[in-house]
Parts: structure tokens; C-alpha cells; sequence
């Protein structure tokens, strides 16, 4: 099969590579891949930014597909299911987060695209516990967005839950932002989403799906809006979907006293500078994210099912397989929202 892969550590180092379809064995299940999303993570991993803990690696953690193939020890799922999965491939099961099922947070967790070969492939490899099976009324290209989704409930539902009550900005109006924001408008919050001039068409959209305010803060003075809009107290929760330390510091003085700072993006460098007189004198809770575990997914596939998701409005280009630089080459000229990979583009079944 045609894979794209990491052939080792540094900026690029990437291909497309004929390797072996997996073998499927015990819980495991095959998929005949429809669509992968590109990732942040994946534009780091392209850049060299993040040490690859595993080389040769088929990249690809957001995705969805056919099931074509079970293992014997296989039970819930059988050849042509539609599904999507979680990133979990394997985990050592007896840690104490394993016993809750918190599998994100397991210290021997193996990813799909980060330790075991990802979906930028026309097959891959997952096991039974991460597969779910498609409403369905949920499309395929829709389902390759659940991974981020679920993560962004992650953030929203179990971490810093929040009500309709609540004032919150959103800082990065990517695609984590956006289906932040989406989250948010399903319950009724208001919301303030902020961003750069360069993310002028993505703030429209951001707009265009429900945001209350939209902020330039190239252009605009995000603090004045913030406390014009909060009666000067600030709002109650900001979860920072940029993973920009400038962005971080600049949110931080507008939380009202006591409230919450969620960061779901992830920073390019693993130390940061932050603005900790902040978060003390205003006895503010700032609490990290990490990708999601399968509490989140029930969640993230009712609010596809129930429309909550402008599918449209997110994925802005699709390419084949053959074509992946130019999707990687679109994502990182930041002009396009969420570029999707189709790795079977002539199978009519997988197709939207």
C-alpha cells in the first residue's frame, strides 16, 4: 500500500512509500482509510519541531474508514462498518489512568501516528476499544474531524466545563478554535474569538458560525473589548486554542478574578514565559489538555449527528493521497481552515 512517512527525525524527511498493508491479528482491526485531517502536530512533526519518538512512522491520527478486516479476538465490529477511531493503539492497561480509561494520560500509551503507523496511508491499523461506529447521518470527511472535536470536549466538557452563563474567549480561530467556538454556541455561551490580521478570513467564519465578537488584536485593542463586553470584570473562562505564548499573556489580565484559563494548543517550544503574576494575584486556575480519551467521543459523534458542526464551513481543501506535499504546502501557507487527505479517492463507498 502507498503510505506517506516519516523516514526520520528533522524537517521534512518525508515520503511516500510503498510498505506493507498491516497484518491483523488479536483485537485489532483493519481500515480501508477514507479520510485523514491534518494536524498541527502533523505541521510540527513535517518541521522537525517535535523529536519523532519512533522512525520510519506513517503520520495520520485524525481520520475515518471502512472496516475490511478483524482480528479473532474481535467482538463489537465486522467488515463494513463505517468508523472512525481514537488515537489509542495500545496502552499497558494496569496503570491507575488506565483503569479509569483516561488512556490519554497512561505513561506507556502508544499513538497511532506518533508511535504506531498512522491513517496518511490506504490502510490502517486500530484496535476494537478505539473504533466507533458512524451515525448514519455522519459523513466520512465529517468523522476525520472527530479526533480534534473530541479533544476540544476534552477541554470544554471534562476539564473546564462551562454553562450558558459563562463569557468566554477563544484565542486562535483555527480549527480547534472553531469547533471550540461550535461547542460553545451549542450551549448558548457567549463568546469572544480573537485572532491575528492574517486570520482575517478565518474570523469571518468564526462570525459566520456564532461568535458574538470577533477580535483583530492586530488591529484592535483586545483588552478594551474584552472588559467593554464584561462590564469590566473580564470574562469567566478562555481556552487558548493558538498555542501562542504572546496570545497566552495577553488573555491572562482579562480573566475575571478567581476564573479559569484552559490551554488546548500546544506550544511550539516545551518552555514557555508566562505572565505567573497574573495567575496569582488574580487566583486564576490555568489547566492543561491533553488530546482526549473515550469519555469525549460519545459527545463529539452526538454533536456531528446533530448538526452542531458546520462540516462545509471546516474543511476547506481535499487531496489524494498522491498529492499530500500540496496539502501539507496548504496547510502550513495558513490560507486554508482544515485540508483532508483521501487516501482511496476512487472507491465510490468512501466517497461524500
Amino acid at each position: 500500500m502507498e503510505a506517506v512517512v516519516k523516514t526520520e527525525s528533522g524537517y521534512d524527511n518525508m515520503e511516500l512509500k510503498q510498505i506493507p498493508i498491516p497484518e491483523v491479528t488479536g483485537d485489532k482491526v483493519l481500515l480501508k482509510v477514507a479520510y485523514t485531517g491534518i494536524c498541527g502536530t502533523d505541521i510540527h512533526t513535517f518541521k522537525g519541531q517535535y523529536a519523532n519518538a519512533v522512525t520510519p512512522l506513517v503520520l495520520g491520527h485524525e481520520f475515518s474508514g471502512e472496516v475490511v478486516e478483524v482480528g479473532p479476538d474481535v467482538k463489537t465490529l465486522k467488515p463494513g462498518d463505517r468508523v472512525t477511531s481514537e488515537t489509542t493503539f495500545a496502552t499497558d492497561g494496569t496503570c491507575v489512568y488506565c483503569q479509569d480509561k483516561e488512556y490519554n494520560l497512561c505513561p506507556n500509551r502508544v499513538g497511532i501516528g506518533t508511535k504506531a503507523n498512522g491513517s496518511m496511508a490506504n490502510y490502517v491499523l486500530t484496535r476494537e476499544e478505539s473504533a466507533h461506529i458512524l451515525p448514519d447521518n455522519v459523513s466520512y470527511k465529517m468523522a476525520a474531524m472527530s479526533e480534534p472535536l473530541a479533544s476540544c470536549v476534552h477541554a470544554m466538557y471534562q476539564k473546564t466545563p462551562f454553562t450558558l452563563h459563562d463569557t468566554l474567549l477563544i484565542m486562535g480561530p483555527g480549527p480547534m478554535g472553531l469547533l471550540s467556538l461550535q461547542i460553545a454556541k451549542e450551549i448558548g455561551a457567549f463568546v469572544i474569538v480573537s485572532g491575528i490580521t492574517k486570520d482575517a478570513d478565518r474570523l469571518q467564519i468564526a462570525k459566520e458560525l456564532g461568535a458574538d465578537i470577533i477580535v483583530d488584536t492586530q488591529k484592535e485593542d483586545l483588552a478594551k473589548v474584552v472588559m467593554d463586553a464584561t462590564d469590566g470584570v473580564g470574562v469567566t473562562k478562555v481556552y487558548d486554542c493558538s498555542g501562542a505564548t504572546p496570545a497566552v499573556n495577553s488573555a491572562l489580565p482579562l480573566i475575571r478574578k478567581g476564573g479559569t484559563f484552559q490551554q488546548v494548543g500546544l506550544f511550539a517550544k516545551p518552555m514557555n514565559e508566562l505572565d505567573e503574576r497574573s495567575i496569582i494575584q488574580h487566583e486564576i486556575t490555568y489547566r492543561g489538555s491533553r488530546s482526549q480519551n473515550p469519555y469525549d467521543w460519545a459527545i463529539a459523534l452526538h454533536l456531528e449527528s446533530k448538526g452542531a458542526i458546520n462540516q462545509d464551513a471546516m474543511i476547506t481543501k481535499v487531496f489524494d493521497l498522491e498529492h499530500w506535499r500540496d496539502a501539507f504546502d496548504a496547510m502550513m501557507a495558513g490560507k486554508e481552515l482544515k485540508v483532508m487527505i483521501a487516501s482511496n479517492p476512487d472507491d465510490p463507498d468512501l466517497a461524500d
